[in-house]
């Protein structure tokens, strides 16, 4: 089987480099940026608590610092997805899961696939 080297992967090449990013911050800036710049609309409450909403109603994602529910299930993320032909579902992401991963899940989900 031959297979074109541009169809393959790009290598991962890891780097001694800081990765300070790995530990939580507590900062959802990386994900409020993210979804702000994408025109997704925000509610932020007067707890602390934002939400935003995918602009065709179908994602859901709380950054929930201050939702005693929430904090009793050791979350502060919570992602609801509402897809059209298939059952919803619900992603959480703990207190110490950094903002950055949370982006980086998002971005995968809602970028639109190759065809």
């Amino acid at each position: 089987m031959n297979t074109l080297s541009s169809l393959l992967p790009a290598p991962v090449h890891t780097a001694a480099q800081d990765r300070s990013w790995l530990s939580s911050d507590h900062c959802a800036d990386p994900v409020l940026a993210l979804l702000g710049g994408l025109g997704w609309p925000m509610a932020d409450t007067p707890e602390g608590n934002v939400h935003c909403t995918s602009p065709d109603g179908r994602v859901y994602v709380g950054w929930l610092p201050e939702d005693p529910g929430a904090w009793q299930r050791d979350i502060v993320w919570r992602v609801q997805v509402r897809p059209a032909d298939a059952d919803p579902w619900t992603q959480e992401f703990g207190i110490h899961t950094p903002s950055e991963a949370v982006a980086g899940f998002l971005t995968a989900l809602i970028s639109v696939p190759a065809r």
